[in-house]
């Protein structure tokens, strides 16, 4: 089991860039495949970025494509959520959340057993 903490979520410009980080608990976290969502209220959970055990494979929903980069480091049982070129739309609650087999699923939030409390990230106009 795992439990896992985020940080560094804020108010931001448009154009401005935020780093977001998720600290895990357990000798495990290696083990385990995270990704990162978010939530806008009134709206469903969506995926935003997934990465591997090892962090050779990386995932992300066409629309932070090019602007976000998620990244690992096991030795410290953190992964980072860095987002670039930020917009009024990426507004949101985000969580990470971990799995022990990233596997095809990982962009369905169900498939996730471990969850974050969430970091809130607004995006001014």
């Amino acid at each position: 089991q795992v439990q896992l903490v985020e940080s560094g979520g804020g108010l931001v410009q448009a154009g401005g860039s935020l780093r977001l980080s998720c600290a895990a608990s357990g000798r495990t976290f290696s083990s385990y495949g995270m990704g990162w969502f978010r939530q806008a209220p009134g709206k469903e959970r969506e995926f935003v970025a997934a990465i591997s055990q090892s962090g050779s494979t990386t995932y992300y929903t066409n629309s932070v494509k090019g602007r976000f980069t998620t990244s690992r480091d096991n030795a410290k049982n953190t992964v980072y959520l860095q987002m670039n070129s930020l917009k009024p739309e990426d507004t949101a609650l985000y969580y990470c959340a971990g799995k022990e087999s990233l596997g095809k699923m990982y962009g369905d939030y169900t498939s996730y057993p471990y969850w974050g409390q969430g970091t809130q990230v607004t995006v001014s106009s």
